[in-house]
């Protein structure tokens, strides 16, 4: 069964084989906690019927598919894959409560209908005990993204205002011939630089020590570009007990609230990114 869990909480195909197209496959949305084998509907990637497929007291929420990729050059066609997939897991963890997201196209193959299933079983029989102790994990918490932006303009502005040397420099820049003012605003923008990237280091520690005693376990991830005079300077994921997203959200507001800084708060989300690190 071409079947591995990843370390960042996701799972994916080990590399592609040749395959039978007349292969039977499974598509696996997410495993849940569930005993029952019931039908979500048609509500799969290209309308497929959605059921799942118990183990003791968990089961794979899946659909029937051929043991083979979904694949296309239509970009559009893909992210609308994607998101049903997204919606699926979203729909198990509403009904369920504890859901382990994989990744998108994550197929469990074998020659027969029956002998995918089994497949299928075999593996959670294998992974029961590490399931559960992932569940155990994200149960009764949810993932918030949380990125943070400041105004490069303002941050710039600040820096000239309260450095000493950047005050200085720039006060010396007025009084120099047009030829050496050049030379010394070169010298100039690049301690605004250097003082601006010290600055965004301060913040970040600040910040996510801030935001990290409100959760339960966060993620740094790589910062995104933005708008025209903006810089991400933190881009985190958090996995948050219910009992502490309010206590999250205002600390959140306070940062929101300091002149220069905003703040994007998303979610709640199934934990994606947290169920391969329990």
């Amino acid at each position: 069964m071409s079947l591995r869990i990843q370390q960042s909480g996701k799972a994916e195909r080990k590399p592609a084989v040749e395959t039978n197209v007349k292969e039977e496959g499974r598509y696996l949305y997410c495993i849940v906690e569930a005993r029952e084998r019931v039908s979500l509907g048609e509500i799969g990637i290209e309308g497929k019927e959605v059921y799942t497929l118990p183990y003791e007291d968990i089961c794979a929420v899946v659909h029937n598919c051929p043991a083979q990729p979904y694949r296309s050059d239509d970009h559009e066609l893909v992210e609308a894959w994607v998101i049903t997939h997204q919606k699926v897991v979203e729909a198990a963890w509403g009904r369920w409560g504890v859901v382990l997201p994989l990744s998108f196209d994550t197929i469990v193959k074998g020659e027969t209908a029956d002998s995918v299933e089994q497949n299928l079983k075999i593996w959670l029989e294998q992974e029961y005990q590490n399931l559960k102790m992932k569940m155990e994990r994200v149960r009764g918490k949810a993932e918030y993204g949380v990125q943070v932006f400041w105004d490069l303009r303002l941050a710039a502005q600040d820096l000239t205002e309260t450095s000493p040397e950047i005050k200085k420099l720039d006060e010396e820049i007025k009084t120099k011939p047009r030829g050496l003012a050049y030379m010394y605003r070169q010298k100039l923008e690049n301690l605004i630089k250097k003082g601006m990237e010290t600055k965004a280091d301060e913040c970040f520690k600040d910040f996510y020590l801030r935001i990290r005693k409100h959760a339960h376990d966060v993620h740094v991830e790589k910062t995104k570009n933005t708008e025209p005079g903006w810089q991400m300077i933190l881009n985190l994921s958090c996995l948050v007990h219910k009992d502490k997203c309010r206590e999250l959200g205002e600390e959140l507001d306070s940062i929101n609230q300091l002149k220069g800084f905003s703040v994007r708060f998303t979610g709640p989300w199934p934990p994606y990114s947290f169920v391969g690190s329990a």
